[in-house]
């Protein structure tokens, strides 16, 4: 598997450049020069900065794994399987918030709201200030007990 592949952050750079029209240091330097005038850009920029952070953190953990495997004679010490865990870990939080970063580019993801169009006028449906689809509270409790075997076969 060739490094450009295995390079999760560099794949949704690119993504990120296209969807904000810039560069990554261009939308970074933006977004520091005034980050509430665009949230989405913001959110997106913290969360970039993250997981390159952490494929960072992947390849160090993979590169000390396979400097530690290549001295290992046989079979591997409880050392190695250590470095090979924190590859694994590493590898988790990349892909977390590599998932984060994904679904923050994505407009339809799963728990965005969509935007009122003209097919669905404001007022129309479930409105984001109507209470929740679904009970919050528990059921009423009886304000007394209910006798002890009633209703049980026997």
């Amino acid at each position: 598997m060739s490094d450009e592949v295995d390079d999760v952050a560099s794949v949704f750079t690119e993504q990120i450049e296209h969807r904000f029209g810039m560069s990554i240091g261009t939308l970074k330097a933006a977004v520091a020069a005034a980050p509430d005038a665009h949230r989405e850009a913001t959110e997106v920029v913290r969360w970039h900065s993250l997981l390159t952070e952490s494929q960072a953190a992947v390849e160090r953990a993979e590169d000390d794994l396979l400097r530690a495997l290549e001295t290992q004679p046989g079979e591997v010490d409880d050392l190695t399987m250590d470095l090979a865990h924190q590859v694994n870990d590493a590898v988790s939080a990349r892909d977390g918030r590599a998932l984060v970063v994904r679904w923050l580019l994505d407009p339809d993801a799963p728990g965005k709201q969509s935007r009122p169009t003209a097919d669905w006028p404001v007022g129309r449906g479930r409105s984001a200030h109507q209470g929740p689809a679904v009970p919050t509270s528990p059921p009423a409790r009886p304000a007394t007990a209910p006798a002890t075997g009633r209703g049980v076969l026997r």
